[in-house]
């Protein structure tokens, strides 16, 4: 079992949501990517989503699109982010991490290959943004073999019909992209969330994580309210973007983090 499905089970235990922020491996360097990977859990993450970097980046937006080429100028490649979990496992073995990016690089280094060094790093979960259900053997079943989470997509325009096709198979959590678009572009609102995540919920007992549109401490109180957690990237990747070349860069990140937990912390006390 991966550490996901235990982590969100101790937050329901504890009657709260989840903050999973995202950062792009190796934006902008390296030794800096390490050192937000590894402060993000004492700043209140609860788990972490780790992006791959990749040349063609159709989901995201211009803020992750830039932090992915700063990712890639640096030397990014799929081993080096396999590389950092194993590093921060080293000193962190509870901390949930799921790895996010695109399909291309993972059929390039080998499906079987990636799911065994990834599990073998202490990855948890994937999302592939790109892996059309209808062609999931191509990574489901080693995933699987390797006791790896496959976390769905689901889009406000999955329809009913085709939102059990979507989720057949899939473990950890559920992935609502609350908005129809890239990411980092427009925000989300508690109206659309109320009506969306009753929808999901009629067809899986999975945990539901809102991203996409939440880029704020009170947009990520507003998505644990009504789902079980909030996903929060291009606003993390904006403030690494802003403070390049600047020794408060970690600083800065870390105490957005704090910010964007203690909204979700205290989300179901003001219910």
């Amino acid at each position: 079992m991966s550490r996901i499905t235990p982590r969100f089970a101790a937050l329901s235990r504890e009657g709260r949501g989840a903050l999973i922020p995202f950062v792009e491996a190796w934006d902008p360097d390296a030794a800096t990517s390490m050192s937000l990977l590894r402060g993000m859990p004492a700043a209140g993450a609860d788990l972490i989503e780790l992006g791959i970097p990749f040349t063609d980046p159709m989901a995201d937006g211009p803020i992750i699109q830039a932090a992915g080429k700063r990712a890639l100028k640096a030397g990014a490649k799929v081993a080096h982010v396999l590389a950092m979990v194993r590093e921060f496992r080293r000193q962190d073995d509870a901390t949930p991490i799921i790895l996010m990016g695109y399909l291309n690089p993972i059929l390039s280094y080998g499906s079987d290959r990636f799911c065994a060094d990834a599990a073998g790093a202490g990855v948890d979960g994937l999302i592939m943004v790109d892996l059309p259900t209808e062609e999931s053997d191509m990574l489901v079943p080693h995933a699987t073999a390797h006791g790896i989470d496959i976390i769905r997509l689901v889009a406000p325009t999955t329809d009913d019909r085709r939102l059990p096709l979507v989720l057949d198979g899939s473990s950890g959590f559920v992935y609502y992209v609350s908005i129809t678009g890239i990411t980092g572009t427009r925000s989300t609102t508690a109206e659309h969330l109320g009506a969306a995540i009753p929808r999901i919920r009629r067809v899986t007992d999975l945990p539901i994580a809102v991203g996409f549109g939440v880029r704020s401490p009170v947009q990520a109180a507003e998505a644990v309210r009504v789902a079980d957690a909030a996903v929060v990237g291009s606003a993390l990747c904006s403030t690494i973007a802003t403070n390049l070349g600047k020794p408060e860069l970690v600083r800065n990140v870390l105490d957005q983090v704090r910010e964007l937990a203690t909204g979700v912390r205290v989300a179901r006390v003001h219910v």
